[in-house]
């Protein structure tokens, strides 16, 4: 089997106040037994005919970790996996870390894109944030990347943060285009319950994040992106051409993926499963010699189409009707026809060129679209864990842009 491999480094050196992954601060005494419980996991797989086609480091903060410890990872994964020549090999990385020494011994063991999480180029918005490097770090790191020989490097933005204006986005857009990155990822912030963002906005310590400011960021986005060049190929995210992310593709195409590591999530033979989250957890298990699947959930054919919809429409590009029917029987309109209908009426989905896709007021208003796919074609799936889903998985739902359009 063909897969992408994701492992997960869930160590920080502080927690952003937005933050709600599987991180931990303040827990680095535990990184050498985390690093050998994540070898001996990887060590497990190996005998059972497996080839990476990516392999992505995420977290947490993986450039926490010295260069020699991600060699020590990559070497144990090429004992247990073959690794396809031309593997996609990603790292997350803080504009606070590396050195130019660092990233040349990354690129020397085989790492080929860096995705450095800059979220703004403004030294207040990243205060907010609770970031722990500036926006000087952000050009400084790229430097070092690029000089080193990384020659495809993402920059992640969050937009739409308490009180930033149109032209406070426009600048940190424009900052990272000076850069030249070959792909660019734009999140909309997500307010996630209990994080210490969203409580001080429910105190009125801050304002709310406007949708509407939002929606006219993300259109700015699309049109300056557009004018330089690259092109918009899911919902959040924008590349020059070829530079794709192949990774997070697998996820938006249903394919094969194995997640190791605390907290990391899988999709393999029709299974979901996710690991425990906690890292103590994480190495007793290990240590144990146990299985470190927490919760597992077999995916039918009913909510496997609605997936496929769900994460298809996520792509600018959308749904292949032939492709769609090879798969499943038919083409989506034989068992999603009702929600097509009303959300073509709508203007939110067209279809065109044998593919079913969003229309750019449908972009804006995604959660409608997903969860009319999902909650209506399957109804063992509650609307509130549509909405919980969603709103980790896509932007907030832009009501008077999309209206406007």
């Amino acid at each position: 089997m063909t897969l992408g491999l994701y492992l997960h480094i869930p160590f920080c050196a502080s927690r952003c106040r937005y933050c709600d992954f599987v991180t931990w601060a303040g827990k680095d005494h535990l990184i050498p037994s985390y690093m050998k419980a994540l070898v001996r996991e990887i060590d497990g797989f190996r005998e059972k005919g497996l080839v990476a086609k990516t392999i992505y480091f995420g977290g947490g903060t993986p450039s926490l970790l010295k260069a020699e410890e991600i060699g020590g990872f990559l070497q144990a994964i090429e004992g247990s996996f073959r690794v396809l020549p031309g593997a996609e090999i990603s790292m997350e990385a803080n504009p606070a870390d590396g050195g130019p020494d660092y990233f040349k011994a990354l690129v020397g063991l085989g790492v080929n894109r860096l995705s450095l999480g800059a979220q703004s180029f403004d030294d207040g918005e990243l205060r907010l944030l609770g970031r722990r490097h500036r926006a000087g770090d952000i050009a400084r790191t790229f430097a070092q990347a690029r000089g080193a020989g990384l020659e495809n490097i993402n920059l992640d933005l969050i937009y739409g943060l308490p009180g930033q204006g149109l032209g406070a986005f426009r600048h940190s857009l424009e900052s990272a285009l000076r850069l030249g990155p070959e792909h660019l990822s734009l999140y909309a912030l997500s307010l996630e319950e209990a994080t210490p963002l969203e409580k001080a906005v429910s105190r009125g310590d801050l304002p709310a994040p406007d949708p509407d400011r939002q929606a006219d960021m993300y259109l700015l986005a699309e049109r300056l992106l557009d004018q330089a060049g690259y092109r918009h190929y899911e919902l959040s995210n924008w590349a020059r051409p070829g530079r794709e992310c192949r990774h997070n593709l697998i996820y938006w195409e249903g394919g094969p993926y194995l997640g190791l590591g605390a907290g990391a999530h899988s999709y393999l033979m029709g299974v979901r499963s996710a690991r425990v989250s906690s890292v103590e957890d994480y190495l007793q298990k290990l240590e144990a010699a146990e299985s470190p699947i927490a919760e597992s959930e077999e995916i039918g054919p009913e909510m496997e189409r609605a997936e496929a919809m769900f994460l298809g429409l996520r792509l600018v590009k959308g749904i292949e009707g032939g492709a769609f029917a090879r798969r499943f029987g038919g083409p989506p309109r034989s068992f999603f026809g009702p929600q097509i209908e009303e959300l073509v009426g709508l203007g939110l989905l067209e279809e065109r060129d044998g593919r079913l896709r969003l229309t750019p007021r449908g972009r804006l208003l995604a959660n409608h679209v997903f969860c009319r796919v999902r909650f209506d074609s399957v109804p063992q799936v509650r609307l509130h864990r549509c909405m919980e889903l969603l709103a980790k998985e896509v932007m907030p739902q832009f009501q008077k842009a999309a209206v406007a359009q």
